[in-house]
């Protein structure tokens, strides 16, 4: 008896759930606290969806704090690594007064995982952190390369809660819809090949970003490898300067899997968002507060040519280009006090 299309269809379904559920599915989170888990060493609060969220405090004490800053850390990265606050400089702090909290991202380090994860819950995480530590009616956040899909998020859902908004090196999505192709393009091309295919899989077929960054058969995303080779030369001697200060907390930044850390910075990244940022509208009219933007014109992994479109199509937002730098340019000696004090003197 012959099979029939429906039944081919059947069993080629079957075929491909099985190579989901064996190859495709990324493996459950090891939740921090649960058995066998991570153990939980850092202060979280719970969320209005009943996940917890790691923080670590820097600075003065918030009831002696005159500026209060919330930090969102990057890609592969952890509440340890807020350099804007472990590089500022200790008169600076006691100078203007400043408070900063540091927390993990959903999925990272010891905050829960949020497999829903956009900009918008982002923004909302960070206000809910806020409210929660006490932090006042206004606040200012820095968030850097991936931390900038939050920071995105503040100013299009939280503008009424922020002092001022610093993004640093942002990633952009290469596909905002008020992106024009050629813009897009120009800078989609000047990333590694294998970025390059990453960002395709993690925007059109997200469930296989998984397998994707895992598998040995060619390169996946360079960040997820941890393939420092894409850098440029500004950054490579950066890291090479820092040397081992960043390994003592390196495994606690992944140790609820890749998945909904790495892989999810990628796919909120960019994936389809429900605003677009290039069209915001200025968030402090009466200069308030104001909005930076800084980037290293020879980054590599963000392309200067993309925040120099987003900068001219913004003109309240305030444009810092760092001649010779790269994604990691905050690093160098003196930078970090000079963005805060540019935040902070608006």
């Amino acid at each position: 008896m012959a099979i029939g299309p429906s039944s081919v269809i059947v069993i080629v379904g079957i075929i491909l759930a099985l190579t989901y559920q064996s190859i495709l599915k990324p493996p459950p989170p090891k939740l921090c606290g649960s058995p066998g888990g991570p153990p939980i060493t850092a202060p979280r609060i719970k969320l209005r969806d009943g996940r917890h969220l790691a923080y670590k405090e820097y600075g003065l004490p918030r009831e002696k704090a005159k500026h209060k800053i919330v930090f969102i850390h990057g890609s592969d990265s952890c509440r340890h690594d807020a350099v804007f606050a472990t590089l500022l400089s200790p008169d600076l702090v006691q100078e203007r007064g400043v408070y900063m909290v540091s927390f993990d991202k959903p999925g990272y380090g010891e905050s829960d995982p949020d497999p829903i994860r956009t900009p918008k819950s982002l923004a909302l995480d960070i206000e809910e952190l806020a409210d929660q530590l006490s932090l006042g009616s206004k606040f200012y956040v820095i968030g850097k390369s991936m931390g900038g899909q939050a920071a995105w998020g503040c100013l299009k859902y939280t503008p009424h809660r922020l002092a001022g908004v610093t993004l640093v090196a942002p990633v952009v999505n290469y596909y905002w819809r008020n992106l024009p192709l050629n813009i897009s393009t120009e800078g989609f091309n000047l990333q590694q090949k294998r970025d390059q295919w990453a960002v395709r899989v993690a925007h059109y077929a997200p469930w296989l970003i998984y397998w994707w960054n895992t598998q040995n058969w060619f390169p996946g995303s360079s960040v997820a490898n941890r393939d420092g080779g894409v850098l440029s030369q500004p950054d490579k001697d950066i890291i090479l300067k820092l040397g081992s200060s960043r390994k003592p907390h390196l495994a606690e930044v992944r140790q609820q899997g890749i998945h909904e850390s790495i892989n999810r910075d990628m796919i909120v990244g960019f994936g389809n968002w429900e605003f677009d940022p290039l069209e915001l509208e200025n968030p402090f009219l009466n200069r308030e507060g104001s909005v930076h933007l800084w980037q290293g014109d020879e980054d590599m992994l963000v392309p200067v040519t993309l925040q120099r479109y987003i900068a001219d199509k913004l003109p309240w937002l305030h444009y810092h280009e760092v001649a010779g730098g790269g994604h990691f340019f905050p690093l160098a000696k003196g930078v970090v006090d000079e963005i805060v004090k540019t935040a902070l003197n608006h």
